[in-house]
């Protein structure tokens, strides 16, 4: 226990897992953000939303994620941040596993408009789960050094 508590007060530890989540984030929301129709083709793959839907996700989470990724990297509204960032993996992941246990050869949809990149299967699970621990480190974290604002929101 100790030791955990030894890493939610480390403040470089803390930034690194802010900068290394908030860059996949950004690089993530730019081809979503520029080719949002491209992403909601993605969504749709997942067969678990219809067509508005998936149109809806993809005009507003790559801009959610863009700013989410910045927010991180720069230490602010990081608690909020990293709660979002862990509710979108977590809905992503489940996505995922979705997708795996009904046989569908698709993208991810996460950095590259092509199909044939980046299929979801259980290599995609444990790095999402990687991520998903990241996310629950920064906001657990007690450090306010190294960011913007308080780590208090």
């Amino acid at each position: 226990m100790k030791a955990l508590k030894s890493l939610l007060e480390n403040s470089y530890v803390l930034l690194m897992a802010r900068i290394v989540l908030g860059f996949i984030f950004i690089v993530a929301s730019i081809d979503k953000i520029a080719d949002p129709s491209a992403f909601a083709v993605s969504i749709r793959y997942y067969k678990i939303v219809g067509s508005s839907v998936a149109m809806l996700f993809a005009t507003i989470l790559p801009w959610i994620e863009l700013l989410c990724g910045l927010f991180l990297i720069f230490g602010v509204m990081m608690r909020g941040c990293s709660l979002l960032v862990l509710l979108m993996l977590i809905l992503f992941t489940a996505g995922v596993v979705s997708g795996i246990a009904r046989g569908l050869d698709i993208s991810c949809g996460c950095f590259s408009r092509d199909p044939n990149v980046d299929k979801i299967g259980w290599t995609k699970v444990l790095e999402n789960v990687g991520l998903i621990v990241l996310s629950i480190v920064i906001y657990f974290s007690t450090t306010t050094r190294c960011s913007i604002s308080k780590h208090t929101e």
